[in-house]
Order: C-alpha cells, then structure tokens, then sequence
C-alpha cells in the first residue's frame, strides 16, 4: 500500500511540474465486434443502461467519451449502411431519465425502423422503467427478463424549498425578476398555487406524450382509459407487465435473440456489437463500453434537484 501511495505521489509531480509528457489515449470510432454465432446475417445487440441523460462523461485521465444520445445514434447509423444487419435487440436496464433525451433515442430508434425495415426486438433488463419503457415501445416487440421491473409510467420534476431554513438562520431572498414567473420552482421561495399549477400543465403535457407513445407503439395495448390507470407511476413485475399487456413475453436474452432471427428470416446470424477498440467483448452480456477508470461511484445525481433550474424526467425513483 505504501509503494503505491508513493508511485501515485511520484506520478502527480512529475505530470504538474511537466517533467514528463503524457499522451492519452483519444476517443477513437466504435468498431464491431462478434460476441455470439456465426454466418453472415448479423443481429445487432444494442444497450441502453444507466441514467438517461446526455451529459459528457471523462474517464480519471480526462479523455472524454460521447454522450449516451451520441454513442446510439452513431450504433444506428453504422447498423444503416451495414446491409448484413438483419435485426436488432436493444438490452435495456435504466430506471429512466430525462424527458427529451427519451424522447430523441426513441426517436432515432423509429427512424431507423423507418430506413432499414428491419425487426426491433426490446429485451428489459433488471430495471427498464419509466423513461426505459418509453424507449422499448419503440420495438416491434417487448420481452422482459423474468425478474424484471417495468413500468413508473409517468413524469416527475424534483423541486425543494429551503425558504423556512433560510428564515431561520436569518438568510432573505432577495431575487429581481422581470415578471412573477421568472423563478418559478426556485429553491429560495415557498411554491404559490398559481405556480404549481403552471408546472402541473406541463407535467401533464408530458404525461399525455407518454401515453401517446405506449398507445402508438403498442396499438393493441389497453384503451386510453384503461391504460391512464395502470400509468399511474407505479412499477410492475414482468408477470404483471405481462398481463397488462405492457410486455409481449416473458424471456432472457437469448430468447429475444432468437426472436429477432425468426422475425428476420434467418436461421444463423452472428451477434455482433459496436463498442470503443479496446473494449473487452466475448459474449451477449457483456459491456456496451469499458468501465471507466477509477473508482465507479455510484450515480445519485438524478435523485438530487438541480442547483439551477428544475428537470423533467421520465424516471422511477424509489
């Protein structure tokens, strides 16, 4: 532990005083990568996990890596111009995330649908909730994982009011606005009625977009009504999802591979991936991308309201 301490020490100062130059490693295109079968059809395995949310990321040396939106957009457009992709399966595994960056990956997913007519199978993962099942309508079928949880129908904007400790230690808000509107949802004041109202508008525009979604996506699904129940944010098992008709079966990843193969036509296909050059790769659970380096903090920036400004989410959150 003390020579690693030391050889960590030793690394900073040489790289602060500029002793030594350090090329890092860049961004670099994704590039295939077979993970399962064999012969020349292809099925594309494509992930969507974590918090959905197109903020940049860098691994501990700085090297900045594409945002969620950007890496599945680039997957789809390499799948476009490659004419042995046959099918694809999205493994999805996020309790969701932000209200627009749901709404474009579905939106590129449809329009790759559009482009290559090819089946889109959704295989959900632990968790593919909210914003996560927002997306998987975009497949022409859904399977969900037997252990599976779905559903969190619904959207959510986090908003706290720190006006009762600020009187307390003697903090006042002294904030100049052009109109009565300009800090709604502002941390510093209290919520008026007129306000809540305003942002329950919007939250209920939102909602409705995400029924039209399921009802689009999923037109033998229950009717408006029914469904506006059963979208009352709560999740569900995939046994309900089932019988709720949100999902179309109940299976593991292979069996939504095996589903894109028969929706395709093909009876052998290779399973193949887009992932970063030096990504390690040799199965169907595998990866998307590589771990980035350092310590994997665990990510509770979505339960935290913004410092400025309020988000709209399609997120579950427990």
């Amino acid at each position: 532990m003390l020579g690693q301490l030391r050889f960590l020490l030793l690394f900073l100062f040489v790289t602060l005083t500029g002793c030594v130059s350090i090329n890092l490693p860049t961004v670099q295109p994704l590039s295939e990568k077979v993970v399962a079968g064999e012969g020349t059809a292809k099925v594309l395995l494509l992930d969507i996990s974590g918090i959905i949310k197109d903020e940049e990321s860098a691994g501990i040396l700085g090297q900045a890596r594409p945002n969620l939106t950007a890496r599945i957009k680039e997957e789809l457009d390499l799948a476009s111009e490659d004419k042995d992709i046959k099918a694809v399966v999205l493994r999805i595994n996020t309790p969701g995330g932000s209200v627009t960056t749901s709404d474009i990956i579905s939106h590129e997913i449809d329009n790759f649908k559009k482009k290559r007519n090819v089946p889109v199978v959704a295989e959900l993962m632990d968790v593919a909730a909210s914003g996560g099942y927002y997306i998987a309508t975009s497949a022409d079928r859904i399977i969900a994982h037997p252990t599976t949880v779905t559903g969190s129908i619904g959207v959510i904007a986090i908003s706290v009011s720190a006006s009762g400790l600020m009187e307390k230690i003697g903090i006042t808000n002294q904030t100049i606005k052009s109109g009565p509107m300009k800090d709604i949802g502002s941390p510093l004041k209290s919520m008026t009625e007129e306000e809540r109202k305003v942002l329950q508008s919007i939250i209920d525009g939102m909602y409705e977009r995400f029924l039209d979604k399921v009802s689009s996506g999923r037109p033998n699904m229950l009717k408006r009504e029914e469904l506006r129940k059963v979208a009352d944010g709560r999740v569900y098992t995939a046994s309900q999802a089932k019988d709720l008709k949100l999902v179309d079966s109940i299976g593991y990843l292979d069996d939504a591979i095996e589903w894109a193969k028969q929706a395709a036509g093909v009876k052998e296909a290779r399973v193949v991936t887009y992932a970063a050059p030096r990504a390690y790769k040799n199965n169907i659970y595998s990866k998307a991308e590589p771990a980035a380096a350092g310590i994997n903090i665990i990510n509770i920036e979505a339960g935290i309201p913004k410092a400025v400004g309020m988000e709209f989410m399609y997120i579950w959150l427990p």
